[in-house]
């Protein structure tokens, strides 16, 4: 059983039990990046030259994704990594976590790099109510799986690591970074901050992978544990997923009070709406919103060709492709 506190006896990595785990530690591995090996200095020309509202969606994604990348770390290293059982996924899990170490610098580069207000950025996690109804939301689950009297072992505590699971991973890495990741690499769309693009292609690569193990350990511990499979519970999920994909027509919003060239609130949110639709097939749900993909560019500008397979057709086969990227 994937699922339970680990024991002296459960530190042996061979024989490997879950290959699709030891499998994406590899691939991990093999796609490491650094971030100051991007030149971001060659946008700053880029940035000086953008609007005053195109300022304003950098800064503000920069409010959401700096801090974000911390909270799923605080949420693996808390709600995740203690009660899985293998080892291997705990070779994942410790890769996974210095991504998200790794991504939070790369928006500290950004700080660094471009003209703007750090403090402004950190107050605007703190205060604005769209951001901070999403931290809320998923730091609700991840403090649970802290709690003294959970028992991951129990019907109900093997419910709650799979909804904290749905949160951070589906929810928050699935999705809302999802809708960040198509806003910022729209401005390469525009021959705009084509190397904070680049950048953005690398956090991508490492995004799917967390989604392949994220969806590959939801689908073993209902397979392990049928007695949480119930249709009842079943629903719960959904409707989490669908809440949190709403939760995210505020944010856009905000991220685009008046619209920038080529992209709006109802585009992104359109765009969502696409994404949490591929979510719930990719989990054996139908789909919610039925919406047509806006950003069909998406796919060919990440030019991580991996992902057209996981996030642009309905695929119930996780299997890790092992090629190097």
């Amino acid at each position: 059983m994937i699922l339970g506190k680990p024991l002296n006896e459960d530190l042996r990595l061979r024989p490997i039990h879950y290959q699709w785990a030891y499998d994406l530690y590899n691939q991990a591995v093999a796609n490491t990046w650094f971030p100051h090996e991007i030149a971001l200095g060659e946008d700053l020309e880029d940035f000086k030259k953008m609007s005053e509202d195109e300022k304003h969606a950098v800064s503000f994604l920069m409010s959401f994704f700096n801090p974000s990348e911390l909270i799923v770390n605080r949420s693996l290293a808390l709600g995740v990594y203690p009660y899985l059982k293998a080892p291997e996924t705990h070779l994942y899990l410790a890769k996974q976590m210095w991504e998200e170490a790794n991504h939070s610098m790369a928006f500290e580069y950004v700080l660094e790099t471009f003209p703007l207000d750090r403090e402004k950025i950190f107050d605007s996690h703190l205060n604005a109510p769209s951001i901070k109804a999403k931290e809320d939301f998923i730091l609700g689950f991840t403090a649970r799986m802290t709690e003294v009297s959970l028992d991951v072992n129990s019907l109900e505590g093997k419910k709650d690591f799979v909804r904290n699971l749905i949160a951070y991973n589906i929810v928050m890495e699935g999705i809302w970074f999802y809708s960040g990741f198509m806003v910022a690499l729209s401005f390469r769309q525009k021959q705009q901050l084509k190397n904070f693009g680049s950048m953005i292609d690398w956090v991508v690569r490492d995004e799917s992978l967390h989604l392949k193990f994220g969806i590959n350990l939801i689908l073993t511990i209902l397979e392990e544990n049928p007695e949480i499979a119930t249709p009842e519970f079943a629903n719960e999920i959904r409707e989490l997923i669908i809440k949190g994909a709403e939760m995210e027509n505020d944010y856009n919003r905000d991220l685009f009070p008046r619209g920038i060239q080529g992209i709006n609130a109802e585009y992104t949110n359109q765009y969502v709406q696409y994404v949490t639709d591929r979510r719930l097939e990719e989990l054996g749900f139908e789909p919610h919103y039925h919406t047509a993909n806006p950003a069909q560019w998406m796919a060919v500008e990440t030019d991580t060709l991996e992902l057209v397979n996981f996030f642009e057709v309905q695929n119930t086969n996780y299997e890790v492709d092992n090629r190097a990227h």
